[in-house]
Order: C-alpha cells, then structure tokens, then sequence
C-alpha cells in the first residue's frame, strides 16, 4: 500500500493511492496514519479494504507528511562511505545517530524555508523508515518486522549552524521545513529489497545525488537493532538511514542552496519530491 496524508496544512487527511493513481479518502476508516494505523493489525485491516469502495479525492491536493504525530526524528550520519570521505571525515566504526525535531517535517512539495543567518544550506536524499511496532533491545534478525514502511526523506541541512555553531548536530538540522517526507509511506510488503533502492537528487535541473542503499555502510536491519538498544522505538517514529555523495559541502569549491532554487529528489519505488527554496520573511 502508498498511504499518504493530504489537505492544508495543519489539517491534513489520511488517505491511500490506489492502483489507478487515484488518492482515496480513508478519514471515515481511521483518525490518521499514525500509532494503531501503522500496527501490522492496523496495515492489515487497512489491506483488507477494496480501494474503490472508498471516497476518491477529486482536482489539484496538496500531500502532506504521510505520517502524523511523530514522537522522534531521528537521523543516521556519514552512512555511505563515499559521502564520509567527500566531507573528509572518518568512515565511522559504529552509526553516528542523531535527531532532528520533528517540528521541522513538511509535505514533499512544500517550500524549504532559510532561516535567518543561513549561509550554508545542503541537500541530502534519503530513504527513511518509519516504526510501526514497539522495540526495545530488538535482535537484528528481527528488525525489519517492526517497520511499517519506507519513504523519501530531505535531509535539509544548515551546514554553518551544524559545524561551526559548537555541540550537536541538530542545531543545523531542525529548522521549519528542513524535513520533507513523502509523498507518500510504502508498506514494507512492496518492497522487498529495501538494500536495493535508487536514490537521487538534482538542484535546478542538474544531477547531484545518485546512490543506492546497496552501498550504506549499515544497513537498514542493523540500525533499527542498534538505536533500540539505546531507546525504546514507538509507533510513528522515522529514521532516516544517510544520504550518498553529492551533497554540496563536499563539492569543490562547496556550493550551497540559495533563494529560488529548485530541489528534485526521489527514490525509486518511493516516489519523488520537489522543493523551492524560499528567503525567511523578515520578522516571522
């Protein structure tokens, strides 16, 4: 299943894309595409359905994050060994986890937005994973039953505030809007390789980003083992594994996102973003 959320912001719907491409109303069926809904009980009552029994969602939507009420954020750093050795770094001997705040998720067209002072504004395409069971201590080879799917994910990062701003990396990396999600989560039956998925990113109509998630360093099982064993994961939880090189810090001379340039990104499978990057407005 592709479920997704639509509607204004703030008011979002839940919804799911059936096999026509045509967005369905499940607002009658669930309150939203988070906690039970992402269960393996809740996916299967919602496979259960017949797609077009449900309302279909007519002219021009707006798709919002395709998960609600997000508890954490978290984030894998220098998980693919060519973006490490381009931003002339260690290839690191365990993950290198952070957070950013889930305040900073938006819809997968929305505006990235600069905040203020921002002079190093990075790009980075991911695939993200989001809980959909509860796991603490979880064995590796068990890892992958607790996830509801998988997603597109904009790592937007503020390389100044990141680096040079002293502490931890969630300073450059928890602005409004420096997470777009989306457009849409895929249910982990529709993909079953999820170690064989394309990824790319592009700035203005030129490619920037091409990988694939054959070449993370740690791979999806091992990380969802591995943070658990610091943190209980709870229903609607994402984790968004790394991005591949081509990030503009690592770029020589580096070169940075600027007001009215235009992100592309996708991973195949998953679907594709685009972003137009937006001066803050002065006082807001």
């Amino acid at each position: 299943m592709k479920l997704l959320r639509f509607g204004l912001p703030g008011s979002e719907r839940p919804g799911l894309l059936d096999e026509t491409g045509t967005v369905r109303d499940l607002s009658g069926v669930i309150p939203d595409i988070a906690g039970r809904a992402l269960s393996r009980e809740g996916l299967n009552e919602l496979r259960s359905l017949n797609p077009s029994s449900l309302p279909a969602v007519d002219g021009s939507i707006r798709f919002g994050p395709p998960v609600a009420d997000v508890g954490h954020f978290i984030a894998v750093g220098l998980n693919y060994t060519d973006h490490a050795l381009e931003t002339d770094t260690p290839i690191p001997e365990e993950p290198v986890i952070f957070s950013k705040a889930p305040s900073c998720i938006v819809g997968p067209n929305d505006d990235i937005v600069m905040p203020r002072g921002s002079r190093m504004l990075d790009w980075e395409a991911e695939v993200a994973v989001v809980v959909g069971e509860r796991a603490f201590e979880i064995p590796e080879e068990n890892a992958l039953s607790v996830v509801a799917g998988y997603l597109v994910c904009h790592d937007v990062s503020e390389r100044d505030f990141q680096i040079h701003r002293g502490g931890q990396w969630i300073k450059g990396k928890s602005s409004p809007t420096f997470g777009p999600l989306g457009p849409w989560l895929v249910t982990g039956d529709e993909v079953p390789d999820p170690q064989n998925l394309s990824l790319w990113l592009s700035v203005n109509g030129v490619r920037r980003q091409s990988g694939t998630t054959g070449k993370m360093i740690f791979p999806f099982k091992y990380l969802i083992a591995y943070i658990s064993r610091f943190m209980v994961l709870e229903p609607g939880d994402i984790i968004t594994t790394g991005t591949p090189h081509g990030v503009g810090l690592g770029m020589k001379p580096p070169e940075f996102l600027k007001a009215g340039d235009v992100v592309e990104l996708g991973v195949d499978g998953l679907g594709r973003q685009r972003q137009t990057v937006v001066q803050r407005l002065t006082g807001a």
